[in-house]
């Protein structure tokens, strides 16, 4: 795992970007074209912003939704195919082809459609978070590190449904949705090159969880460091536990 430590957000966000932009550079150069996943949240504002900015030929990228709530409509202010198409889509150029997850109606059919989909795209860079949990995309601990199913319907533990309150996607516990659709370990790590943002103090105890700790589904994104391309953005804040 390759650790880049930045003074600030902004600086983390400019720095993660240009790292990824890079990667789908080179896979544009490679294959003609380019494949992404990219999550959604607080963590990847900065990141995003910049990523927008960036000079790419957006009609040869083909982007992945990372994870999604179980009956969430896209017009409900937490749902992060809304998050993904405001924030990110629109702001492009006509992008080659982006696959939503949509998981109103049946996840588990949603789950085998997005896998179809995926299996046939080799994915040259994942921009992920890690949650005040560890998890990694919607993997709570323990996560499930051995299925090779690409998507799988979850349930969502109590400390990540709290961070969904505390990041303010929603007033209350009792709002946040139970189970989610999210892409899996096993294909998180399929990706030629992982970008992983963390930002806040919040996430300083994950951070040194997984950097410091042992690989574990107990911290899912602990599972990064047994990726051979895998880029860790920190900033002051959430490296601050930190030994060294």
């Amino acid at each position: 795992m390759n650790i880049i430590l930045s003074e600030t957000k902004e600086e983390l966000g400019a720095r993660a970007a240009a790292r990824g932009a890079e990667f789908i550079h080179q896979g544009i150069e490679q294959n003609g074209s380019a494949s992404i996943v990219i999550g959604t949240g607080a963590s990847q504002y900065e990141l995003i912003d910049e990523l927008i900015r960036k000079n790419i030929d957006w009609s040869k990228v083909t982007v992945f939704h990372l994870d999604e709530y179980v009956g969430m409509p896209v017009s409900h202010p937490a749902s992060f195919r809304k998050f993904l198409k405001e924030r990110f889509i629109d702001l492009l150029p006509a992008v080659r082809e982006v696959h939503y997850i949509n998981a109103e109606q049946d996840p588990e059919a949603e789950c085998r459609r997005m896998g179809d989909i995926i299996s046939r795209h080799k994915i040259d860079v994942a921009f992920v978070g890690i949650g005040e949990n560890g998890h990694l995309a919607f993997n709570d601990p323990p996560a499930d590190f051995e299925t090779e199913e690409p998507f799988i319907v979850v349930e969502l533990d109590e400390a990540c449904r709290k961070q969904q309150v505390g990041e303010g996607w929603f007033d209350s516990l009792d709002d946040v949705p139970k189970t989610a659709v999210t892409m899996t370990i096993r294909q998180i790590l399929k990706s030629k090159n992982i970008i992983c943002s963390v930002p806040d103090a919040r996430k300083a105890q994950a951070v040194k969880k997984v950097i410091e700790g042992e690989v574990t589904p107990l911290v899912p994104a602990s599972i990064l460091k047994t990726h051979p391309d895998s880029w860790l953005f920190l900033e002051k804040n959430s490296a601050s536990l930190l030994s060294e």
